[in-house]
């Protein structure tokens, strides 16, 4: 699906007053790279913000525009390499290694402002509940968890199977209001319930409530995560850019 013209404007907002810069940052440089017919990923054309205060280096690609927040140092350091360089991880490490750097990864970045919706069967309940999403975690591998982030997003819709003597949680679609304007999600799903297309119902269920209150939907998936990059696509997300960042020691 593509995003309405409104919908690419709100989250480059949102993504403008997360990284500290004027509200119509990326509008701006995406007008002028459409005047200039610029070459996408020159670092001439690149938003900067210097934060000496700053306790991690940011690299952002949206929607063909590019912004590098961190100390002066690091944005010294990177004045000359092109976006290609900056997206990869390896590159913003080996930039802040002498400043204690160390991984906070890199996420392939999804928008969305309609979705098609789908629906449970019928021997499926949904809970709302935080304890359902805490029992969902205990199945699920460690590293699963911490990327997903389950406890960090504020509305849980927890897909329960029922058994004979309690029922299972199987998967859980999850967001958090984001900037005031956008629905950042996420999916868990334990591992004997996983291909069978439940973290996709779940992705839907949470993705319908946050549409309702108004949200535009933001999924980020580690690049690396092929199944979290599949689904999204598979829901019907559009490709929006991507995040890559460092925590200084």
């Amino acid at each position: 699906m593509t995003l309405e013209p409104t919908s690419a404007a709100i989250i480059q907002l949102a993504w403008a007053r997360h990284l500290g810069l004027d509200d119509d940052a990326f509008a701006t440089a995406a007008a002028r790279l459409a005047s200039a017919g610029a070459d996408p990923g020159d670092p001439a054309d690149r938003i900067t913000r210097a934060d000496e205060s700053a306790r991690a280096v940011v690299f952002l690609r949206l929607f063909g525009v590019s912004a590098l927040v961190g100390p002066q140092w690091a944005l010294d350091a990177a004045a000359r390499l092109p976006d290609t360089d900056l997206a990869q991880h390896v590159t913003l490490l080996t930039l802040t290694r002498s400043h204690g750097g160390h991984g906070l990864g890199s996420s392939a970045l999804f928008f969305a402002d309609d979705l098609p919706l789908q629906q449970p069967s019928d021997d499926l309940m949904v809970s709302p509940g935080n304890p359902e999403a805490i029992l969902l975690e205990g199945l699920c591998p460690p590293d699963d968890v911490n990327e997903v982030g389950l406890q960090g997003l504020e509305h849980r819709f927890t897909i329960m199977h029922p058994e004979e003597e309690q029922s299972t949680p199987v998967a859980c679609g999850a967001y958090s209001e984001w900037e005031g304007i956008l629905a950042d999600m996420g999916v868990l799903v334990a591992p004997p319930w996983r291909r069978r297309g439940l973290g996709t119902l779940a992705a839907s269920i949470a993705a319908h409530e946050a549409l309702a209150a108004g949200l535009t939907l933001q999924w980020k998936a580690d690049v690396s995560n092929t199944g979290a990059l599949a689904m999204a696509r598979h829901l019907g997300f559009a490709t929006g850019g991507l995040h890559a960042s460092v925590r200084l020691g």
